[in-house]
């Protein structure tokens, strides 16, 4: 990428804010136009600046999975004891679903944009290299990507139930009691399936 100046990073940027918001609230199917209109630029500036809308997707994706949420590269490398990466999991999918938090912009922007075999190739990709390969490569054992991917899945399913559909059952427990649960759900996921975990 060549040097922006100041007012071409300001302008980047602010379209990189457009799109997140508008992939946020409409998935991969929202337009450049009405990313470009949201940022005060024109569509063909979009076009410049990223090349089309599939790397301006990527590069919002990138930003949004980057950012620390309640699986982190960090908590994975440094990840010695999957008990307590269990533990620590569970009580960061608590603590970042509760009823008084906005549902994260990389989540929605996987629920709205999988009906677009696009963005769900992009997500796969992106997904598996911020979360399920590193996850992967600190579970000993045989299928570590397979029970990676479950693991995932879980935290997804949770994520889904109690912060976007607002499921009564996962809402009204007590934070302590939810995070405990879904812990000891996490740690049977996480091991190998002729090991006993509880």
């Amino acid at each position: 990428m060549r040097e922006l100046g100041k007012k071409g990073a300001a302008t980047r940027q602010a379209i990189l804010e457009s799109a997140r918001q508008a992939f946020t609230q409409s998935g991969y199917d929202v337009g450049v136009r009405e990313i470009a209109e949201n940022a005060g630029v024109t569509a063909m500036l979009v076009n410049r600046y990223f090349g089309s809308k599939e790397q301006l997707f990527e590069e919002v994706l990138e930003g949004v999975l980057s950012a620390p949420g309640i699986l982190t590269r960090e908590t994975m490398k440094h990840a010695t004891d999957l008990a307590a990466l269990c533990r620590e999991i569970a009580t960061s999918l608590v603590a970042r679903t509760s009823p008084d938090i906005t549902p994260m912009d990389g989540f929605l922007i996987m629920l709205r944009s999988s009906n677009n075999a696009q963005a769900t190739a992009i997500l796969r990709k992106k997904i598996d290299a911020h979360f399920a390969r590193p996850l992967a490569a600190v579970l000993p054992g045989a299928d570590a990507s397979q029970r990676a991917a479950i693991f995932l899945g879980i935290i997804a399913g949770i994520q889904l139930m109690r912060q976007v559909i607002e499921l009564g059952a996962l809402r009204r427990t007590t934070p302590e009691d939810l995070a405990r649960r879904i812990e000891a759900l996490l740690i049977v996921a996480i091991g190998e399936a002729d090991q006993a975990f509880l």
